[in-house]
């Protein structure tokens, strides 16, 4: 493998089966599952209250997660629970929506609040000083 570094390049399977599973996270409301279903195990009733979707849809996001082997579902008397199986996918997930929500809170003006006022710290907001912004001047 000319070129190739400490690494092995993945097979054409592999990758066709991440942007498999890439696609389906591509829809907000999948991704917004799993993202719930990394921080705990959940009922289609529950998640269906917290993505705001209509129970039948949020059960067809289920089946198509769960073909996908991104979620993994259990009986638990007459409820079927659902959790995310795979520690890696709870990682990519927490960390892409983690550094995307980072970047939106640093965009916001009320996070540069402090240095607005000559003060030289950048507060969050209910927070206390946070880490200065590189090239923004705050």
């Amino acid at each position: 493998m000319a070129g190739s570094g400490q690494y092995e390049e993945p097979s054409g399977e592999v990758l066709g089966r991440a942007a498999e599973a890439f696609g389906l996270l591509a829809a907000p409301a999948r991704l917004h599952i799993v993202w719930l279903l990394a921080h705990g195990e959940r009922d289609v009733s529950a998640l269906a209250e917290q993505v705001g979707g209509a129970l039948p849809a949020v059960s067809q996001h289920l089946s198509k997660l769960k073909l996908a082997g991104l979620v993994r579902s259990r009986r638990e008397g007459r409820r079927q629970v659902y959790y995310v199986g795979d520690p890696g996918v709870v990682a990519v997930v927490r960390l892409m929506i983690g550094q995307l929500a980072e970047q939106e809170r640093e965009q916001r003006p009320e996070y540069r609040q402090g240095s607005r006022q000559g003060h030289g710290q950048v507060y969050e907001r209910g927070a206390g000083p946070v880490r200065r912004l590189r090239g923004t001047g705050a």
